[in-house]
């Protein structure tokens, strides 16, 4: 019960400090300060992690850490969907961080109501957790071979849904998310892109959780763990937002991250991974597909009209 206090204060609290100290106002965030902030969130889950040490032991703390390193790999992945979502919906630079923020308020929710269903479902019904690796192993085979699969976020069902019920102004209204006309509320597209994010990230969720299953079944490490990655999640979109494209090989470490998550989980039955190995190996993983995007890096696309243009 302790650890569940001074997680549930350390998060108000920081997420207070930064709405409402160090983000009062709608500013672009540079990139210092977003580098400054992401190392903050990582050394806040690190000392968090050093404290369920002490508390719950070395086992416990293993498997933290691990489903953290699993999490943040996963949530790197995803920066590339929120840079296409922005794009999509011209977001304002200044504008961004305010609708991350909000936006990581309700994934907290969510994958709150996930994690702690998954779990109830996989200690009621142990057969459940061959369900999820399985899954896992064919979400990493075909994250494999859909590298270039494009995502149109006027498309999201949820979006088209709001549009119909609430009327959206065709411009954004400075920060707001809504405003004021002739007595009627309107929404601002700028509340219509946290809501896209909200509902992008039910489909995060869908790969991310049964991965963190795959680590440990103990809510306290797989809520925990879920929401210090998503906390540092938006520093971290703002420090890479502009060489993501470097790490073009990434994509298939986490695929079979993925895939080796979901064999694992297959096989825990007649072999029971030490967590140890299980770091190691995702670790490797992850070392290998950056250090391979750095020796291979992505070549320029090339445009044949363009070319016979130049001629």
């Amino acid at each position: 019960m302790m650890l569940w206090i001074v997680f549930a204060i350390t998060v108000v609290a920081m997420l207070a400090l930064d709405l409402g100290v160090a983000n009062r106002r709608s500013h672009v965030v540079t990139m210092k300060t977003a580098l400054a902030w992401s190392a903050f969130w990582i050394v806040l889950a690190l000392l968090f992690n050093l404290l369920v040490y002490f508390v719950r032991g070395e086992q416990t703390a293993l498997e933290f850490f691990t489903a953290y390193i699993v999490e943040e790999s996963l949530s790197v992945d995803n920066l590339f969907v929120f840079l296409l979502i922005f794009s999509y919906f011209s977001v304002p630079r200044e504008y961004q961080h305010k609708v991350l923020f909000w936006g990581i308020m309700g994934v907290m929710i969510m994958r709150g109501i996930f994690i702690f269903a998954g779990v109830a479902l996989i200690s009621r019904f142990g057969w459940m957790i061959y369900i999820f690796g399985g899954f896992l192993v064919l979400t990493g085979i075909k994250m494999l071979f859909e590298k270039d699969k494009k995502i149109d976020p006027g498309r999201n069902p949820i979006l088209k849904l709001f549009r119909r019920m609430m009327p959206v102004t065709e411009i954004y209204e400075e920060d707001r998310f809504f405003v004021k006309r002739a007595g009627r509320v309107i929404a601002t597209p700028l509340f219509v892109v946290v809501l896209v994010i909200e509902t992008t990230d039910v489909i995060f969720a869908v790969d991310s959780i049964p991965a963190v299953l795959g680590i440990s079944v103990d809510p306290l490490v797989v809520y925990t763990s879920n929401i210090f990655a998503v906390l540092g999640l938006r520093s971290l979109f703002f420090a890479l937002s502009g060489f993501m494209e470097i790490f073009h090989h990434l994509h298939y470490g986490l695929s079979v991250i993925l895939a080796f998550v979901g064999v694992k989980m297959l096989i825990a039955h007649y072999y029971k991974m030490p967590i140890g190995i299980a770091l190691g190996i995702v670790a490797g993983i992850l070392v290998i597909s950056v250090v391979a995007s750095l020796i291979w890096p992505k070549q320029p696309e090339c445009h044949p009209e363009r070319s016979e243009e130049s001629r």
